[in-house]
């Protein structure tokens, strides 16, 4: 199975960002993936105030136009992010869609942990004052695979990925929108971190570039099981490919069995205040 990931550098111009990743898409059906994969925030990326007047239901015009470009192309894609528009109108979801290729919605989820900060005198920012959380894990059973859904700073919350990875998931898909400050230390960690942890394939498709004063990171990133990153982009609007092997996730899975030998009782087990034996 070949992934394709799309990075972008999306901005406020709704229509130019859709009409963008169109031109993306197609670049990337020239490789012949099974699935192409948007960034978070393809649609339009702003703040979520300056967000929020752009959500959209989901069907709704911008996944219509990308079910029939799956369609057309007969491949997944995987809508990275966009704001869903819900029944409160001060506060949207972040939503990534997965469409197959028959043109048909075959899996939706929402990020379900959002970026609330609050450090006196130097930033404060509150994702949930405009978006709504998700409440649950997502796993998309398809004929390439079972594809987990995670999205940006669901990545710094690894009892996600674990259930994913114990639901089944063989390839998870993390689109982000992930800061340059924090991300020259630690958007490689962490996806690698979660891909050998979990033994599992990490797609990570993101935004690079400046918006509004503030810069993405780019490195849009494919690791394997392993924890070997097996595709990388630089600082710039591209698209990056690597091929799937399941055969050699199951024998990750064979050589180094840790997902079977996982202590689910964990919590239970009595706290010490040393290790000496009484």
């Amino acid at each position: 199975m070949r992934i394709a990931l799309i990075q972008m550098n999306s901005d406020e111009r709704k229509e130019r960002n859709l009409d963008r990743a169109e031109e993306l898409v197609r670049e990337a059906a020239r490789s012949g993936p099974d699935i192409v994969a948007l960034p978070e925030c393809f649609l339009f990326l702003a703040s979520e105030k300056e967000t929020l007047p752009t959500a959209e239901c989901i069907p709704g015009p911008a996944t219509d136009k990308l079910s029939n470009l799956s369609r057309e192309l007969g491949f997944y894609i995987l809508a990275g992010s966009m704001a869903e528009k819900t029944q409160d109108s001060c506060r949207y979801r972040n939503t990534s869609a997965l469409l197959a290729p028959d043109g048909a919605l075959k899996a939706l989820y929402s990020k379900i942990h959002l970026f609330d900060i609050e450090i006196h005198g130097e930033v404060a920012n509150k994702e949930s004052s405009h978006v709504i959380p998700g409440d649950s894990p997502v796993i998309a059973r398809t004929p390439i695979g079972n594809l987990g859904l995670s999205i940006c700073y669901d990545l710094r919350f690894p009892e996600l990925y674990r259930v994913l990875a114990l639901g089944g998931a063989q390839i998870i898909f993390v689109p982000s929108a992930f800061a340059a400050f924090t991300g020259k230390d630690h958007w490689e960690p962490l996806l690698r971190a979660r891909a050998i942890e979990n033994q599992v394939y990490v797609a990570a498709p993101a935004q690079c570039g400046w918006h509004q004063g503030k810069r993405c990171y780019g490195n849009s990133m494919i690791v394997d099981p392993w924890g070997t990153v097996v595709a990388r982009a630089s600082d710039r609007e591209s698209v990056i490919f690597a091929d799937i092997d399941l055969e050699y996730l199951r024998q990750i899975r064979l050589q180094n069995q840790c997902l079977e030998n996982i202590r689910s009782n964990i919590r239970e087990i009595k706290w010490k205040e040393s290790d000496k034996r009484s």
